[in-house]
């Protein structure tokens, strides 16, 4: 008959307590992995990333798969929490739940690019469609090399600055509209008062995944996106996320990024 030596068993429950403390620390994290970690899922969620909500007939033609499979996949996704479900009479439309959830996709996407292994390009450098890299939607709000470029023109004329988020340790970085900033927020129409009132962040930054720099996010980011498009500056395109941006747009556009 064997003795357990008490050594033995101080370095096992050493061994528990670790894990446990490990799954209290990371709560969920590998239960999101295994809902995106399968192509099919993989591409209805980034197909959704447009803002908009599609059909599952859509979503599976998307996908690749049959019927009785993307029905399954897409439960997994509603039942996991990363899909909302839309029924309308006999149709069933899906879109991503939330903002925070379809940030933390973008987030995702540029980490997939940053850790992808470097190997000689079997084609051009870029493999972003031109037109997709130059202006898309990131859910609701612009994205894309021109988003990075008037994001940064915003920081430089002091229109946003860092919040005192305390509740916010991780993540985008929290940001808030200054005096000059709200004040030029106003003139393009945005009432920086709703979109404090809405559920969910106001503004914060957000990795663009082609650019791998910061564009503007939250409410404020869609807000903006909104402005834009109602003065004529920018407009959707037949082309999922692309933007066009007109040429009453380029003139502004040009005029606000070259402005000291």
């Amino acid at each position: 008959m064997s003795i357990t030596s008490p050594v033995r068993d101080i370095a096992m429950n050493s061994v528990f307590d670790d894990t446990d403390s490990r799954a209290r620390h990371f709560p969920g994290l590998s239960r999101i992995g295994a809902l995106i970690a399968d192509p099919g899922r993989a591409a209805m969620l980034w197909s959704l990333m447009d803002g908009t909500a599609r059909p599952a007939g859509e979503l599976t033609m998307i996908a690749g798969l049959s019927p009785s499979a993307a029905s399954g996949h897409l439960a997994r996704l509603t039942e996991g929490g990363l899909l909302a479900l839309e029924v309308s009479g006999r149709h069933r439309y899906y879109r991503i739940a939330t903002p925070d959830i379809a940030a933390a996709i973008e987030a995702l996407a540029n980490l997939a690019r940053a850790s992808a292994p470097q190997r000689a390009p079997e084609r051009p450098p870029s493999a972003v469609p031109v037109d997709m890299r130059f202006a898309r939607t990131c859910y609701d709000h612009l994205a894309g090399e021109l988003a990075v470029q008037i994001f940064d023109r915003m920081i430089a004329r002091n229109w946003l600055a860092a919040a005192d988020d305390h509740e916010q340790a991780h993540g985008p970085a929290a940001l808030d509209a200054t005096p000059e900033g709200a004040q030029a927020f106003a003139e393009l129409g945005i009432d920086l008062k709703t979109q404090r009132a809405r559920r969910r962040r106001f503004a914060c930054t957000c990795i663009d995944w082609s650019e791998r720099r910061p564009h503007l996010g939250g409410a404020l980011g869609a807000a903006f996106l909104e402005a834009c498009e109602s003065h004529g500056w920018i407009e959707h395109t037949a082309k999922r996320r692309v933007l066009r941006v007109t040429p009453a747009g380029h003139r502004h556009f040009e005029g606000f990024l070259s402005a000291r």
